[in-house]
């Protein structure tokens, strides 16, 4: 049973959100309420026809005792008690505690493993996958800094992608995907292993995240391309260096005012992700780690390709379905990583 204490205090929540848009919230405050008034609206249709439901049984049961009635009763009961445990289900899952970076823009980022060539071609084969990926959901997809090998792979790509509950769909990516295939310059025919890493960082705003001047160590340098050709011969690219924590992060775009923008971008996500893995490290102490932990050093999925198979290993969770995944179909992967994740948290709140 849900609590009703709980589901009465969302209904509240829910109009009170609904007077302050209609009689018209200052300025500053309308993005806020509107956005937690659009996620709350689905909950409390949910709310209203489970109350319903609950309503219509115990009406239908009191009907049992009327002769001319109870045989609609007896009708109508088994399925309102076969709903309403359904209806319940739902509702635990849409009271899950958000989380507050679901909605947002996320910074991906690619590099090869272990396997150095096929491994390179391997991570421009995820890029691919990612791209196509985000082409269905219709969102954009921008490559922000990107290096490649000279037989076509990737050294590094960094990417930004934008749309609807981006974060919450990609987050499940971040780790190490592993390849087990017949390299094309493999002569013998022997299946190689080799690996990529993905990582996925939630966009992080720049009124949120303040980054003092002093903290901060801009070089520029000439932008080169693969075979360490020049893209030009300006001092175009950017290298910033953030001094507390030591990260470095690199753009060589064409304009140098926009290399500042792109890694700036990249150093708030990079930044962000930081603290969000603090807080999470803080909560895991008392608790196993979840699915969407986002560690980096996991290898949480295999794609077998001799076999057109992919495994994710944090689920148990096999697919004889490579050619579809690779072609940007990963809808059923993250389908099945979600609902594992929040059965996993139903039960942590619920223990």
């Amino acid at each position: 049973m849900v609590p009703m204490d709980t589901l009465l205090q969302i209904i509240r929540r829910f109009e009170f959100l609904e007077a302050r848009l209609a009689a018209g919230a200052p300025h500053a405050e309308i993005a806020a309420l509107s956005r937690e008034y659009s996620d709350l609206k689905p909950v409390v249709a949910d709310i209203t026809a489970y109350r319903q439901a609950l309503d219509d049984l115990a009406e239908a049961e009191k009907m049992l005792a009327d002769p001319e009635m109870r045989s609609l009763a007896e009708d109508e009961i088994p399925a309102l008690r076969a709903r309403i445990p359904e209806m319940e289900q739902a509702l635990r899952l849409a009271l899950l505690p958000k989380d507050a970076a679901d909605a947002r823009p996320a910074i991906l980022e690619i590099r090869p493993g272990t396997g150095g060539d096929e491994a390179a071609l391997f991570a421009a084969d995820l890029l691919r996958m990612y791209q196509k990926y985000a082409e269905q959901q219709g969102w954009r997809f921008e490559i922000l800094e990107q290096a490649t090998s000279e037989l076509g792979g990737i050294r590094e790509v960094t990417a930004h992608v934008q749309g609807e509950g981006v974060f919450a769909r990609l987050k499940y990516e971040s780790g190490v995907h592993r390849v087990q295939r017949v390299p094309e310059t493999e002569a013998q025919g022997r299946i190689h292993t080799s690996a990529a890493t993905v990582a996925v960082l939630p966009e992080a705003e720049a009124v949120e995240l303040d980054i003092p001047a002093t903290d901060i160590r801009i070089d520029t340098m000439r932008a080169s391309g693969a075979g360490g050709q020049h893209v030009n011969t300006t001092d175009s690219a950017v290298r910033i260096t953030h001094l507390p924590t030591g990260l470095i992060v690199t753009s060589s775009e064409k304009s140098q005012h926009r290399n500042r923008e792109i890694a700036m971008q990249v150093l708030r996500a990079r930044l962000y992700d930081l603290e969000r893995a603090r807080v999470d490290n803080e909560r895991a102490a008392t608790r196993k780690s979840q699915v969407g932990s986002g560690d980096r050093s996991e290898r949480i999925r295999t794609y077998n390709f001799p076999q057109g198979r992919m495994t994710d290993h944090r689920i148990n969770l096999t697919l004889y379905a490579l050619p579809q995944i690779m072609a940007g179909g990963l809808d059923d992967i993250i389908a099945a990583l979600t609902a594992h994740d929040q059965a996993a948290r139903l039960a942590e709140m619920e223990a």
